[in-house]
């Protein structure tokens, strides 16, 4: 299940994309949104550490989007936020750990199953942008 703050870390950018631009405080980002705004300057704080969006200080500042929002996609997010998008360790490509419990990984059944449901989720999550959430 995704987190609530890769979720709102999803809108504040869909908010950012439909803004043309412009820059936005994050008072409006959270309205617009339907984000608390204590939890999105914590959002913000790391979308902007990774290089997503920029902020400038003062009367004409606010938060604003550094990449077009058809070249974010949903699955970029998703591992800031969330980490890993496999639903076990052991099929996880990017934070991949052996199962505990399992006696021989090269036979496992449901190792089978779950690299194909990762592969799968992969695919859809890295072929939707924010352009595509606008």
């Amino acid at each position: 299940m995704m987190s609530k703050k890769c979720k709102y870390a999803l809108k504040a950018l869909t908010v950012l994309a439909t803004n043309d631009g412009k820059k936005m405080r994050s008072a409006d980002i959270a309205t617009q949104g339907h984000i608390p705004k204590k939890f999105l300057e914590h959002i913000l704080i790391d979308l902007k550490s990774n290089g997503y969006v920029a902020s400038k200080q003062g009367n004409e500042g606010g938060y604003f989007m550094l990449k077009e929002a058809q070249n974010i996609k949903v699955s970029e997010i998703h591992r800031i936020f969330d980490g890993a998008i496999a639903l076990l360790p052991c099929v996880s490509e990017k934070f991949h750990q052996p199962c505990d419990d399992c006696p021989d990984p090269v036979t496992c059944k449901m190792k089978f199953v779950f690299t194909d449901i990762r592969n799968k989720t992969y695919d859809l999550l890295s072929n939707t942008s924010i352009a595509d959430l606008v």
